[in-house]
């Protein structure tokens, strides 16, 4: 109560005001799915009729909860403590969710420093925004999501049992962009995306950017003299710089820029992978060799 003073209360005093276990869930109302913010949810459990005999009423309610987009909100007790519930339509069965109280949700203005009040944004950022959002768009496949940390701890178990040596590497830690100028990494990365290059390096032309070349190998300088194998394509005094190996050109490439390559090529579990892990992915993923001309 206050420092140092204390109340006693016995274990039989609280099991005389639990609320026990309830037998039926008595919904109170029905809401819209809509308006219930997603951080209200805590568990899911899966409901299902008594008996057979039950089974048109429990058909009926999950039928008219899917087309009216609502949802039963209901006290329910169990294991000794009370729960706002909400009872839903999911894929032909019901589910009931327990749900945090309102005082129990805390608010993100006070807790997180630094939050935006009211920043003003240009309709070309928004638009941009929401055009690279569109072109990284991917399907969402829970069965592509795995616990890679699970594992890490069963090839752990594997290898201690075999006696094999383990060798943990942490890898590099991520780096901080340091963005402000939004709009500019915007059209750089929307540029990306589209092309599959790497970004424009600011202050420099596209005639300055090392070019990437079909050949496997460049020339070789001979000591000044023209090379009779090789014609220069422009009249410039600048020397062609030597095309890079493909591990170097990856390990230019951003996350993204990474992911839409291992989507073009079709990586499993590429959508939980690190930007080491894709970069890693890539560089021995099979590729067919073409053939000398």
């Amino acid at each position: 109560v206050t420092e140092g003073e204390y109340v006693i209360v016995e274990p039989d005093e609280l099991d005389q005001i639990s609320p026990g276990r309830s037998r039926t869930i008595d919904i109170a109302g029905f809401v819209n799915l809509a308006d219930v913010d997603p951080i209200f949810f805590d568990k899911t459990y899966y409901l299902g009729p008594r008996g057979k005999e039950y089974q048109k009423v429990y058909a009926l309610l999950v039928e008219a909860l899917e087309h009216s987009g609502k949802a039963g909100l209901a006290m329910f007790a169990m294991r000794g403590k009370e729960y706002l519930t909400a009872v839903r339509s999911e894929g032909g069965i019901l589910e009931l969710h327990t749900m945090h109280f309102a005082d129990e949700v805390r608010d993100p203005r006070r807790e997180v420093g630094d939050l935006p009040e009211k920043v003003k944004l240009s309709a070309q950022e928004v638009k941009t925004a929401e055009q690279l959002i569109g072109m990284l768009a991917i399907e969402w496949k829970p069965d592509e999501w795995h616990d890679t940390y699970e594992e890490q701890v069963k090839k752990l178990v594997e290898d201690k049992l075999a006696g094999r040596e383990i060798a943990v590497s942490a890898g590099p830690a991520p780096e901080a962009t340091n963005v402000i100028d939004l709009m500019d990494v915007l059209r750089r990365s929307l540029e990306t995306a589209r092309k599959g290059e790497p970004p424009q390096e600011p202050g420099k032309s596209r005639a300055e950017r090392p070019q990437t070349s079909r050949a496997s190998h460049s020339p070789k300088p001979t000591g000044g003299k023209k090379s009779t194998t090789v014609k220069p394509q422009t009249t410039t005094k600048t020397t062609k710089r030597a095309s890079a190996t493909g591990k170097q050109q990856l390990s230019q490439l951003t996350k993204v820029e990474l992911y839409k390559r291992a989507t073009d090529l079709d990586i499993p579990h590429r959508s939980t992978m690190t930007r080491d892990e894709l970069q890693h992915a890539l560089e021995h993923v099979g590729r067919p060799r073409r053939k000398a001309s």
